[in-house]
C-alpha cells in the first residue's frame, strides 16, 4: 500500500513501496529488543545495561518526574542565595571554629553607658538604695537627647508620681529614667533631700509596707531583662495603690525599668492601671552628636563631624546598632580621641555581636528564633515563627496545649539585631541588620551550643520536605554553610547520607550544601576530592546515587567558576566500562554547566571523549549525553544565570559561539545508532519547535549548522537530506522548516 507525501511545492507524489531507508554508517545498528525498553521494579545493585541507561535518559527527556523538577527548582533558588551569601561574605573570614576559639573582651558593646563600668550591685540585705554620684548623673542629663513623647511621660511621672518604663536594652532607657527623675524633682522644689538613689533590689517594691527610704528624693529600680526578672511583677497592679501613697507621702517619685517581660508583666488584669510608657527609641547620630559636640554647637560642626561619621564607617554601624549604648560608646571614642573607624569596625564584627548575644540569651525561644532566622532570612515572618516554633518544641516536653510563644513582641528586646522589613509591601520579610550575622549565628551554635546540634540537623532535614521550595533551598545553603565549621565531620554526619538518599530533594540538598561549602578557601580541595571518590564508586545503587550527587554538584555553583574541575567529576563518573547506570546523572550534570554558562568547557570533553567515534561504551555515553543536552528547554528563573530563551534548549541559542563543536557531535551523533535514534528526534524538535521560538535568525543559523555538518566526509550530506525530505513531506506532520532546510542544503555543495 502506498502512502502520499506532500512535497515542498505543495503537489503530491506516490512514495515508493516500501519506503526508502536512510543512509547507514552502522551495519550493525539494531534497536534493542521489547523486552530491554521497559524496566520495572526497584533499583537494584550491579551494573545497569546500556538500554536500561538509555530508556532513562529518553524518558528524562520528556516531562519531568515532579519530585526531580521540584528538587531542580529548589536548587535554582539555593544558587541565586548562596552567590549573595558569597558575595556578602566577600573579604570577611567567616566560617571556621578560629573565630570562636580566641578570648575576646567585649568591652561596653553591650553594657547601656558606652564603656563606663557598672557598680556591682549589692547582695540582698547589703544596703537597699545607692545615691547616684554627681558624674554619673552629669554623664545622663548634661547631653540628653530626649525620645519622643519625653514632656507628656514627664507630666504623668509627676501626677501619679509612680511610672514603669519599658524599652530593649541599651535604648537610653536608664538615661530617660534618670532626667525624668530629675526634672520631677526639680519642678517639685524638692531641696535637701532631694537625690535620685539606685533601689538596688527592685522587688522590694512589691513587699507589703514599703516605703522609700529618704523623703523628696527620686528613685531608679531595674528589672533585669528576661523572664526571670521580671517574675513576680504582675502582682505589681494589686499593690499599686499602697506604692504610690508612700511616695506621695514623702514627696518621691520612682521610676521602674525593664524589657518586654516587664511590660507584660504589669498590664495587670483590668484592675488598677499601671501608668507604663514604652520608650521610643532615639536616632543613635543624634545622640553622638549630642555627645560630642554638646549643645549649641555651630552648623559647621555638625556637618564637619557628620562627613567624619560617614568616611569612618560609623553611619552604617548605627545603622545596623541602632541602640543608644552603641552611639554613646563611639562618641566616648572619639572624645578621647581614639580610632573611631576601628571602633566602628570592631563594634560591627558579626562574631563579637554574636558571640556576646548568645552569653546573654539562653532560652530556647531566643535561640530558636535566632537559628530560624538565620537559615530562612528574608522569608516572611509567619514563616519563620512556625520554623522556630519546631525548633523549639523538639527541646521541650510536649505540652496539652500549644506553647505561649510571641517572636514578634520580643523582636525589639532580645533579637536587636532583627528587623521585620515591609518595604514594597506585602508581608513583612525577617532580616538581620548586617548580612553576615546569619551566616555568623548559625556556625556559633553548630560548634558551641553541643546540646542544640542533634535538634538542628534533624530541624534541618524536616524543613528540606517543606512544601515551600524556597525554604528547603534556604535549609540546603544552610546545611552547606555548616560544613564550613568542620568539614570532615559534615561529611560524615549528614552529607552522605544526604547524597546517597532516595529521594531527588535530599540528593539535591546535599549537591547545594557541597556547591556552598566549596564556596569556602579552607574546604574546596577537600570538595573536589569528596566528588571524585564519590565519581568513581562502585556499582551499587547507593554507589550510583552518589556519583549522581557528584554529578549533580559539579554542574553547579562549584563548575561555575571551575568548569575544567567539574567536567572531570563527569569523566570519573560517566567512565564506568559496562556500568551505564551513571548515565542519566551524568547528563543532567551536564545540563547544569551548560546553564552555568559553561558549555564551551562541556562540548570540548564531549568531543574529547567520543574521539574513537566506535561504538565503545564511553562514545555512546558521551553522545547520548549530548544529545540530552539539545533537549533541555531554557526555564528563565530555573536554569542558572546565563540568558536564553524561554522554552530553547541554550545550545541552539549558542550556536553562533560553538557552531564548530556542535556541528561536529552532532554529526557523530546522527551517524550511528543507538545514539542516531534520539539525535533524529532531537533535531527535528531544533528545526520544527524550536528554531521558531528562538527568533528570525535561528533557522538561518541552524541552516549554516547543517551545511557544516554536511560537509563533512561520509554519508552526513545523504542522511540529512533523506530526513530533511522525509520529514518536509509527511502526512500528519508536514515540516515547512525542513523543506526550506532541504532546499537550502540542495543548493550547497
Amino acid at each position: 500500500m502506498s502512502e502520499e507525501v506532500t512535497a515542498p511545492s505543495g503537489g503530491t507524489k506516490p512514495s515508493p513501496e516500501p519506503a526508502p531507508k536512510p543512509p547507514e554508517t552502522d551495519p550493525e545498528a539494531k534497536a534493542p529488543p521489547e523486552s530491554e525498553r521497559r524496566g520495572t521494579g526497584p533499583e537494584q545493585d550491579g551494573p545497569v545495561s546500556e538500554s536500561d541507561a538509555l530508556r532513562s535518559l529518553a524518558e528524562g527527556s520528556g516531562s519531568d518526574d515532579p519530585e526531580r523538577s521540584e528538587a531542580q527548582r529548589a536548587g535554582a533558588i539555593a544558587d541565586l542565595i548562596a552567590q549573595r551569601l558569597s558575595a556578602d561574605a566577600s573579604g570577611t573570614r567567616i566560617g571556621t571554629l578560629a573565630l570562636f576559639n580566641d578570648t575576646v573582651s567585649f568591652g561596653g558593646g553591650f553594657h547601656t553607658d558606652g564603656g563606663r563600668r557598672h557598680r556591682e550591685r549589692p547582695a540582698a540585705g547589703e544596703g537597699s538604695v545607692l545615691p547616684l554620684d554627681s558624674a554619673e548623673l552629669d554623664d545622663h542629663t548634661t547631653r540628653f537627647v530626649e525620645p519622643r513623647a519625653y514632656r507628656s511621660v514627664l507630666g504623668v511621672l509627676r501626677e501619679r508620681r509612680f511610672l514603669v518604663l519599658t524599652g530593649p536594652s541599651g535604648s537610653g532607657r536608664e538615661a530617660a529614667a534618670v532626667n525624668l527623675l530629675a526634672e520631677a524633682l526639680a519642678l517639685a522644689g524638692a531641696d535637701g533631700g532631694g537625690i535620685c538613689h539606685r533601689l538596688l533590689d527592685a522587688s522590694a517594691l512589691l513587699t507589703p509596707g514599703w516605703e522609700p527610704p529618704a523623703p523628696d528624693s527620686g528613685y531608679l529600680a531595674q528589672v533585669d531583662d528576661g523572664p526571670a526578672g521580671a517574675h513576680g511583677f504582675d502582682a505589681l497592679p494589686r499593690l499599686l495603690p499602697a506604692v504610690v501613697a508612700a511616695l506621695k507621702a514623702k514627696g518621691c517619685h520612682l521610676v521602674l525599668t525593664g524589657g518586654q517581660d516587664l511590660a507584660v508583666a504589669v498590664r495587670g488584669d483590668g484592675g488598677t492601671e499601671v501608668a507604663a510608657h514604652v520608650l521610643d527609641p532615639v536616632d543613635p547620630l543624634a545622640v553622638l552628636e549630642r555627645r560630642v559636640l554638646g549643645l549649641g554647637a555651630a552648623p559647621e560642626a555638625h556637618t564637619a563631624l557628620r562627613a567624619r561619621l560617614a568616611s569612618g564607617g560609623v553611619v552604617d554601624t548605627l545603622k545596623e546598632l541602632p541602640a543608644a549604648r552603641h552611639a554613646a560608646r563611639l562618641a566616648a571614642d572619639i572624645s578621647a580621641g581614639r580610632d573611631v573607624a576601628a571602633a566602628a569596625a570592631a563594634l560591627r564584627d558579626p562574631s563579637d555581636q554574636v558571640r556576646a548575644w548568645f552569653d546573654r540569651h539562653r532560652n530556647p525561644e531566643a535561640v530558636a528564633f535566632a537559628l530560624a532566622a538565620a537559615v530562612l532570612e528574608d522569608s516572611g515572618y509567619l514563616t519563620v515563627a512556625e520554623a522556630a516554633v519546631k525548633l523549639r518544641s523538639s527541646l521541650a516536653e510536649p505540652g496539652l496545649a500549644p506553647p505561649d510563644v510571641r517572636f514578634r513582641d520580643r523582636l525589639g528586646d532580645e533579637q536587636q539585631w532583627i528587623r521585620l522589613d515591609t518595604t514594597g509591601g506585602g508581608a513583612p520579610r525577617v532580616r538581620f541588620r548586617n548580612p553576615l550575622l546569619g551566616q555568623v549565628v548559625l556556625l556559633y551554635a553548630w560548634t558551641g551550643l553541643d546540646g542544640w546540634r542533634e535538634p538542628l540537623l534533624a530541624w534541618l532535614r524536616q524543613l528540606l520536605g517543606h512544601t515551600d521550595l524556597e525554604v528547603r533551598a534556604r535549609a540546603a545553603v544552610a546545611a552547606g554553610v555548616l560544613a564550613w565549621a568542620d568539614h570532615h565531620y559534615a561529611v560524615h554526619r549528614y552529607l552522605t547520607t544526604w547524597a546517597a538518599g532516595e529521594s531527588w530533594p535530599l540528593r539535591q540538598a546535599a549537591a547545594t550544601a557541597l556547591g556552598v561549602a566549596g564556596g569556602d578557601e579552607d574546604s574546596t580541595e577537600a570538595v573536589w576530592a569528596l566528588l571524585h571518590d564519590w565519581a568513581r564508586g562502585g556499582s551499587s545503587a547507593r554507589a550510583r546515587r552518589l556519583a549522581g550527587t557528584a554529578a549533580n554538584t559539579a554542574g553547579g555553583i562549584l563548575g561555575r567558576t571551575a568548569p575544567g574541575r567539574a567536567v572531570a567529576v563527569l569523566r570519573d563518573a560517566l567512565d564506568r566500562d559496562d556500568d551505564w547506570g551513571t548515565l542519566p546523572s551524568v547528563a543532567w550534570g551536564g545540563v547544569h554547566l551548560i546553564h552555568q554558562g559553561q558549555a564551551g568547557p562541556l562540548l570540548a570533553a564531549y568531543l574529547d571523549w567520543s574521539a574513537p567515534r566506535d561504538l565503545s561504551p564511553m562514545v555512546v555515553k558521551s553522545l547520548s549525553a549530548f544529545v540530552f543536552a539539545t533537549t533541555r528547554p531554557y526555564e528563565p528563573g530555573v536554569d542558572g544565570p546565563v540568558d536564553g530563551v524561554a522554552g530553547v534548549p541554550l545550545l541552539l541559542g549558542g550556536l553562533p559561539a560553538h557552531r564548530a563543536a556542535l556541528a561536529e557531535l552532532w554529526a557523530r551523533s546522527l551517524a550511528r545508532r543507538p545514539v542516531q535514534d534520539t539525535a533524529l528526534l532531537a533535531l527535528r524538535d531544533w528545526i520544527d519547535v524550536h528554531a521558531d521560538r528562538a527568533g528570525p535568525s535561528a533557522l538561518d543559523a541552524l541552516g549554516g549548522l547543517l551545511a557544516d555538518i554536511a560537509r563533512r566526509p561520509g554519508s552526513h550530506r545523504a542522511r540529512l537530506l533523506w530526513w530533511l525530505d522525509k520529514w518536509s513531506h509527511e502526512r500528519e506532520r508536514p515540516s515547512r522548516n525542513a523543506a526550506l532546510l532541504h532546499a537550502r542544503l540542495s543548493r550547497t555543495s
